[in-house]
């Protein structure tokens, strides 16, 4: 044990549901001998080794990569999107966060557009969807082009790769009051927008992305920037506003 790290014992309550069908409810846990040095995923490893031992269902949650990339971790952790450190995912929130003795509220994503699969696992399938419906470019595939063969301004460069920062995890739904997935739409229209690669399919992009997002059940956005706060990748939404510029433009050229 190092000299800086800690023991904590922790009072779990954590959502368990069996399946979509289920109705679902809080169950307590109490875990001990848990590092300050371990992450919030290691601690629900933990939890899930205990239970294993006592011979009842572990905890099902999302998780890959680990390290703040896919955007699998997708927990509300007392309230609040990944936890309570700002711009980190769930993966990268670590137990020093906690004090021994505190009650940790653990669940999963809340919004019609995401029904829970099993405990903390949502079906996110959704941003799939809204993906699909516009969010790629159609190019000529064949020898890489040189670098400087395609001139983009600095600052629209900037803008698009702070843009494609996201990754999808949908904090930014899980804390909007309306459940409403502009954020995530506005930052994947942005990346391409801002791009001239992205200029061809531009006239029917963001009208085809946001209608798509409203057939799923989404709210409307209502400018109070939970979103933002809760981004681990601090996306800005001055995106929602381009979003809302590009959608204008489509829907005047489709009209045209």
């Amino acid at each position: 044990m190092s000299s800086e790290e800690k023991q904590l014992t922790l009072n779990l309550k954590v959502w368990r549901q069996k399946d979509g069908k289920d109705k679902g409810q809080m169950v307590d846990y109490t875990l001990e001998g848990v590092s300050t040095d371990s992450s919030f995923l290691e601690m629900m490893d933990q939890l899930n080794e205990k239970l294993v031992v006592e011979n009842q269902d572990p905890v099902a949650f999302d998780h890959d990569c680990r390290e703040g990339i896919c955007g699998m971790c997708s927990l509300m952790i007392n309230g609040q999107a990944h936890g309570p450190e700002s711009e980190t995912t769930t993966c990268q929130l670590h137990m020093r966060k906690f004090n021994d003795g505190d009650t940790v509220v653990i669940e999963p994503w809340r919004a019609r557009a995401f029904p829970v699969v099993k405990d903390l696992m949502v079906d996110r399938s959704a941003f799939d969807e809204i993906i699909m419906a516009g969010g790629y470019v159609n190019v000529n595939t064949g020898n890489a082009q040189d670098a400087n063969e395609i001139l983009v301004p600095k600052e629209d460069a900037d803008l698009a790769m702070d843009a494609a920062a996201c990754i999808g995890c949908a904090a930014c739904v899980a804390s909007c009051k309306n459940a409403s997935a502009m954020l995530f739409v506005s930052a994947k229209i942005s990346q391409l927008a801002l791009l001239p690669q992205g200029k061809l399919e531009s006239d029917k992009r963001a009208q085809a992305m946001v209608e798509k997002m409203d057939e799923l059940g989404f709210g409307n956005c209502t400018n109070e920037a939970e979103c933002e706060a809760s981004c681990p990748k601090g996306i800005d939404i001055s995106n929602i506003a381009r979003m809302n510029r590009e959608y204008f433009k489509s829907a005047v050229v489709s009209k045209s």
